[in-house]
């Protein structure tokens, strides 16, 4: 599927509903319950999330993104059993555009992102000169000479215009007015197709088009962060997000869609990486098991390169791991990276931990020293001064190849 644009009928009545106009002063001053002030970006979508329900916000690249529509677990059910319609616009965009746009993003990223066609997506990471993870984004190929990095939460923009000023190459580099969706679970085919036709349903996994919306530019694609089947919306006119977002709720409601937020749980479950919980710059590719997203071997060179290439020539001093961890069941997610034991020495640390209703066991990740990293190796697991036992077992928990987000 190539990217082209696809119009949706100007004669549906959601063309003449301007949300953003009629949004009530009450809204504005609930949110000023969550608010920190100007220096955190609000969302499109802040307060239609808001009105649907949100009872909590974070902080993920400089903007709030809704955390808690009540129950974590109930959020978790309606993820793998029906739909949920999440506010993911901090995960920004840094747009890259001219005639060296694709030497410059190959230049940034690890993985050979050459064959990559207009229309199509790649999971790509970013290093830096010591080989270090800045970010993992989705890469978007809009146009030979324009890239989108769909980022995870660091401040990537920052990185990639300096990398720029001695590049030597011709791009711009900026943060464009985009600001994603996720319509992610087992209905999402059908409620996507209800909202937008059928066309965006016809997508490839990791393939985008775009799509105009009664005049409102998009850009749909097959990717999003549950290893469940879902699709993303990139709103490219931030004033129509209001009006977007109800569009959706209010088709999809009657088929299942709940409001939601990205879940820790399926995250866990799928051996998801978060940046800042299970990676951040001290790591490096191979320690994450992500060797498959680095291209020593081609001929282009990419910041890092040869730091990689010493590390993977000398090995790994650690490696990141699945764990089973013995108990009752784990309360929401940890706060703290709990220091995993072997024989009373310190050999690790837990990153993401969680109670998974669906497998009824406590899983994890975790880093742990090379040694100690083999299958079935049992620890201890110091939660906070309360000891468990744990195991190191395979990652992903559920659905390992991935057929459920790639099903056609």
């Amino acid at each position: 599927m190539n990217s082209a644009i696809w119009c949706a009928r100007s004669d549906d009545p959601a063309t003449f509903t301007d949300w953003n106009t009629n949004m009530s002063t009450n809204h504005e001053l609930r949110f000023a319950d969550f608010s920190f002030g100007t220096q955190v970006r609000k969302s499109p979508y802040s307060d239609a999330a808001l009105r649907w329900g949100a009872k909590g916000f974070s902080v993920y690249n400089h903007m709030y993104i809704p955390r808690d529509f009540g129950s974590p677990e109930q959020n978790f059910w309606n993820l793998i059993e029906q739909a949920i319609l999440c506010d993911v616009s901090v995960e920004r965009q840094v747009e890259i555009k001219g005639p060296d746009a694709a030497k410059f993003t190959q230049y940034l990223c690890c993985r050979d992102i050459s064959t990559c066609k207009v229309g199509q997506c790649k999971y790509v990471l970013i290093t830096d000169q010591d080989g270090g993870v800045i970010n993992d984004p989705i890469v978007l190929k809009l146009a030979e000479d324009h890239f989108w990095l769909s980022i995870a939460d660091s401040d990537v923009l920052l990185w990639a215009r300096g990398v720029a000023v001695n590049a030597d190459m011709d791009v711009e580099i900026t943060e464009p007015d985009v600001s994603p969706l996720q319509l992610q679970g087992p209905k999402s085919r059908d409620i996507l197709r209800a909202c937008f036709g059928d066309a965006p349903t016809e997508l490839k996994y990791y393939h985008f088009m775009e799509y105009d919306w009664y005049g409102v530019p998009l850009i749909i694609s097959r990717t999003g962060w549950s290893s469940e089947l879902g699709y993303e919306i990139f709103l490219r006119d931030g004033s129509a997000g209001n009006r977007l977002w109800e569009h959706i709720m209010d088709i999809g409601t009657p088929m299942g869609l709940k409001p939601g937020h990205t879940s820790g749980i399926r995250r866990i479950e799928a051996g998801m990486l978060s940046y800042h919980a299970d990676m951040n710059l001290a790591n490096n590719p191979f320690e994450l098991n992500l060797d498959r997203l680095v291209s020593l071997d081609m001929e282009a060179d990419f910041v890092g390169k040869d730091a990689l290439k010493r590390i993977k020539e000398k090995g790994i001093r650690q490696q990141l791991v699945g764990l089973e961890i013995e108990g009752e069941p784990f309360v929401g997610v940890n706060d703290f990276f709990w220091p995993l034991m072997k024989d009373g020495i310190q050999v690790g640390t837990v990153t993401s931990a969680v109670y998974s209703p669906r497998l009824k066991k406590n899983i994890a990740l975790g880093m742990l020293k090379i040694e100690h990293a083999d299958l079935e190796t049992e620890l201890t697991v110091d939660k906070l001064g309360e000891t468990r036992g744990g195991v190191v077992v395979p990652i992903p928990f559920h659905d390992p190849k991935k057929e459920l987000a790639a099903k056609s």
